[in-house]
């Protein structure tokens, strides 16, 4: 079983609330979704008057404001649960696609609210006054915190990376704690065998030489023609 890629513990072991609500991710992830909470309450709350939308009537405006909000409140709800179940997870692929889907979600839930600041701000730039500055507040809420969590999100997203990098150097590294000066002997892969008596197995070369021909009686001739 697999465990430590990709900056978390090992597999198996308990969890702790206290330090799951210490992390970076979870602390931005929450704010993420009370953010997403009050884009998305404000205007339906008082982003409509008489059936026209306050953000110069265009009720596109409006729909999109709730929309982001309510998915991304989901979307936030889904990757803290993933967070809380991450440690847990022994498969290496799937703590990678984990990481993943939090990067690209994140990187795109910034963008979707960098948009929907750009459209609700110059909605609102364009709306009139509207009667009795009835849902003044909430509109300007929508925009303000639509702007938050577009750094919100793009935290998370910068998170995300360092934590796949992290994970692609301890995928890849070697495991071994490289010593630099050992010797060519030294390592745990060593080329030839060392042993106490290595350099006597071999002491007899494996054929006679001149010398020892005599001894050990006459030897084949070579006939000359």
């Amino acid at each position: 079983m697999e465990g430590g890629f990709y900056g978390a513990g090992k597999a198996g072991g308990s969890f702790d609330p206290l330090s799951f609500v210490q992390r970076p991710q979870v602390i931005l992830r929450f704010l993420c979704l009370i953010f997403a909470i009050v884009v998305f309450g404000c205007i339906a709350d008082e982003g409509w008057l008489n059936d026209d939308c306050l953000f110069n009537k265009d009720s596109n405006a409006c729909n999109y404001g709730v929309g982001i909000g309510v998915i991304a409140f989901l979307t936030s709800m889904g990757l803290l649960v993933g967070e809380a179940l991450f440690e847990n997870i022994s498969s290496v692929k799937i703590r990678k696609r984990l990481v993943l889907c939090d990067l690209g979600l994140s990187g795109f839930w910034s963008f979707m609210f960098f948009v929907g600041f750009c459209y609700l701000c110059d909605a609102w730039r364009r709306a009139e006054y509207p009667l009795g500055g009835f849902g003044i507040g909430n509109a300007r809420a929508a925009i303000a915190f639509s702007f938050f969590s577009v750094f919100l999100w793009a935290g998370c997203a910068y998170l995300a990376f360092k934590r796949y990098h992290l994970g692609l150097d301890t995928s890849f590294g070697t495991g071994y704690d490289a010593n630099p000066n050992a010797g060519p002997g030294d390592g745990p892969y060593s080329s030839y065998p060392r042993g106490p008596d290595m350099n006597e197995a071999y002491q007899e070369p494996p054929f006679p030489t001149g010398s020892e021909e005599g001894a050990r009686g006459p030897n084949f001739q070579v006939s000359s023609y």
